[in-house]
């Protein structure tokens, strides 16, 4: 058996664990109650920024382009059931979002719909400021403007990037992970559930 066919194997056992680590801890975090309900009511947040699910690696190819899949860093198996597990604990909490927002990488978009939670609209204020594929400050300045626009009786969601979810909230998140923020207050509360045990 040659190296690749092991590295296969290997990373397919991962995969398996991981899936059933994930449904494991999301069902506990349902059966505890600790709902993220609670978590939104505590600050009033108006606002769920989301990491993407699982996608391997870090940053993009140097040929990345927006709109091309085949250029950028993707979900894997497990990204995609991480994302739909994730929606499906959001329904389960009963949280529901009047609009629904994602970068406009591939990543995150698939993140989104996968969710499963309505329409997905694509965003350029979200898009990954890591690699200055797009620039710094029009990108959060567009960022700024919507979170500005953004009703308190309103929540909405955010499926983004990691460096730009921690430039809002203050927040470092894994794949997948979740900040509720206020938009008045500024007040944040990172929701992850893996730790919801």
């Amino acid at each position: 058996m040659d190296i690749n066919s092991k590295i296969k194997i290997i990373y397919k056992y991962l995969a398996i664990i991981l899936m059933f680590g994930l449904s494991n801890f999301l069902t506990t975090a349902h059966a505890e109650n600790y709902t993220i309900e609670k978590i939104i009511n505590g600050i009033d947040a108006n606002v769920i920024f989301m990491r993407h699910a699982l996608a391997p690696g870090i940053g993009d190819p140097n040929n990345f382009k927006i709109g091309d899949c085949s250029t950028q860093r993707n979900l894997n198996e497990t990204g995609i059931a991480q994302a739909v597990l994730i929606g499906k604990q959001l329904k389960e909490n009963s949280i529901q979002f009047n609009k629904i927002y994602s970068s406009q990488w591939c990543r995150c978009y698939q993140t989104a719909t996968l969710l499963d939670l309505g329409k997905v609209h694509e965003f350029a204020g979200l898009n990954s400021i890591f690699q200055n594929f797009v620039s710094r400050r029009e990108t959060l300045q567009k960022l700024e403007q919507k979170l500005s626009e953004i009703p308190l009786n309103k929540l909405v969601i955010f499926v983004t990037h990691q460096v730009n979810i921690q430039v809002i909230t203050k927040k470092n998140v894994a794949s997948g992970e979740m900040v509720a923020f206020n938009t008045s207050t500024k007040k944040s509360h990172k929701i992850n559930l893996s730790i919801q045990r």
